[in-house]
């Protein structure tokens, strides 16, 4: 059930009156976590397990930390005799936050590394025992699955699983109570408009609005539905429209010329972000029709004038998950190595960014080059940031960006170094560029230049906005496609 399609606004037509109706009663959360089972499991029921799993595992194991006593505090075990016994230190260790943080981290991660990873690590270790001329295999994740269940990616695996993950690392850090009620943590774990993409909510922003019933606002129907519009509008009428050409191009590239390749993995780069940020909109604007209030994912990514600006800005709640839980640890455990180690936290970090978003080469080689752009960053000379124009230094990060872009459509590695090598010498031929395409994507990103300019109070004005809001609905009735699942599904 796909935000942009009939089934989920009958969806919403029956969930939202149920929703406001039972406003005064206690059934409000037990309806808001039904809705949001429902809507999971349409894609698959046994799926739904997995968030199950989750779920339970996270909230119990917080509450077993609760119980231990806080990190340092002395602690008065009968160890009977002199030496400890094996009981002895089973029971220390259970009397340790640190050991239950272990265990739920193992835990929430097996899922993900199985469905994810498994057999991207598989083929690549058939692939070495080959190579070694050992004749055992990996067996197949497949062939592991019981009853004849299927193998596939539960949808949105990553998203859940890391926001259920970052209540239990907060709680550990204490830096979000524990939530005592299970009806909340599940609804904060599984909330139906963020749990297949994001964004990626942190315990202390949204698990507090559970606590009650929302305001009901005029003002929260009607940005509600504006974003629900600007995302509907990327999605059908931006990303749909330039997917056209971005598959043509890269389905086939070996025939492709050099302009026709720039111009391809540049419209992806658009596309992609016309797609996902569509879907955090249209999220948004769903919570919004609540009177929740969802983390803001994408601020004008394509306008920053450094990697460090593009990842604030672009998927901004995992940019920050990744840098509070892998990157700064890492950072505070090297901090002897000084710039040494924070370099080698910065490259860690990336490529956990790229393995996360797909078990492939073509991954993690991107999440590495934006590590090595993130490492020898020009951003921290004075030199760069005061005398290099805005507008040179929003081009080489547009550049640099979309040239990895490559290296995240490709489907396969050789396809993503054939691209490149084609870009450098292939023929400068007519690229076959529709008009219509650059015109879309050139007035979005003056749009967006306005909109951090001086200038920005011009497109706040009701007129403005109203006639903002008419072009998209002609624009959706005379660009839209499909539409499709959105990219993100797949991570």
């Amino acid at each position: 059930m796909l935000f942009h399609t009939w089934p989920f606004v009958i969806f919403l037509l029956i969930v939202l009156p149920i929703f406001f109706a039972l406003r005064k009663t206690r059934l409000w959360l037990l309806w808001l976590l039904a809705a949001s089972y429902f809507f999971y499991g349409l894609w698959n029921p046994y799926c739904l397990l997995v968030v199950l799993y989750i779920t339970v595992l996270d909230f119990f194991l917080v509450a077993l930390m609760e119980r231990c006593p806080e990190e340092g505090q002395e602690v008065d075990f009968r160890t009977g005799p002199t030496r400890p016994t094996c009981l002895t230190r089973l029971t220390r260790l259970t009397r340790s936050r640190g050991t239950w943080l272990v265990v739920g981290l193992i835990g929430n991660l097996l899922p993900l590394l199985f469905f994810k990873y498994a057999r991207f690590l598989g083929e690549n270790l058939n692939a070495v025992l080959s190579w070694l001329h050992v004749s055992a295999t990996m067996p197949d994740p497949s062939t592991l699955m019981p009853f004849g269940i299927r193998y596939i990616l539960p949808v949105g695996i990553s998203f859940f699983t890391f926001q259920s993950m970052s209540y239990l690392i907060d709680f550990y850090l204490g830096k979000t109570p524990r939530e005592r009620n299970f009806l909340r943590f599940a609804n904060f774990v599984c909330f139906f408009p963020i749990v297949l993409s994001g964004p990626i909510e942190r315990a202390g922003h949204l698990l507090p609005q559970f606590s009650s019933f929302p305001a009901i606002r005029l003002r929260n129907f009607s940005d509600g539905l504006s974003l629900f519009l600007v995302g509907l509008f990327k999605k059908l009428a931006l990303a749909g429209y330039l997917s056209v050409y971005v598959d043509r191009i890269y389905d086939n590239p070996k025939v492709c010329g050099a302009p026709a390749l720039i111009l391809g993995t540049v419209a992806f780069g658009w596309q992609l972000f016309f797609d996902f940020s569509g879907y955090t909109d249209m999220a948004r604007g769903v919570g919004k029709l609540m009177g929740f209030d969802l983390l803001q994912n994408f601020n004008h990514p394509y306008l920053a004038t450094g990697i460090g600006d593009f990842w604030r800005r672009w998927h901004i709640s995992f940019s920050r998950w990744i840098l509070d839980y892998i990157f700064m640890p890492l950072q505070m455990y090297w901090r002897d190595w000084r710039a040494t180690g924070t370099a080698a936290a910065l490259l860690i970090t990336f490529l956990v960014s790229g393995i996360w978003h797909g078990a492939a080469w073509t991954f993690i080689i991107w999440g590495a080059l934006h590590g090595l752009a993130a490492t020898f960053s020009l951003e921290r000379s004075a030199f760069y940031r005061k005398r290099v124009p805005k507008l040179l230094k929003q081009a080489v990060v547009f550049i640099y960006v979309s040239f990895a872009w490559i290296f995240f459509r490709a489907d396969s590695l050789s396809d993503a170094l054939l691209i490149v090598r084609r870009i450098f010498t292939a023929a400068w031929q007519d690229p076959q560029l529709p008009a219509l395409m650059v015109g879309l994507v050139v007035l979005v990103w003056i749009y967006q230049i306005i909109y951090e300019s001086k200038f920005r109070k011009v497109l706040e004005l009701g007129v403005v906005r109203v006639g903002l809001a008419v072009v998209m609905v002609l624009g959706l009735c005379l660009f839209s496609s499909g539409g499709g699942a959105f990219i993100y599904f797949q991570f």
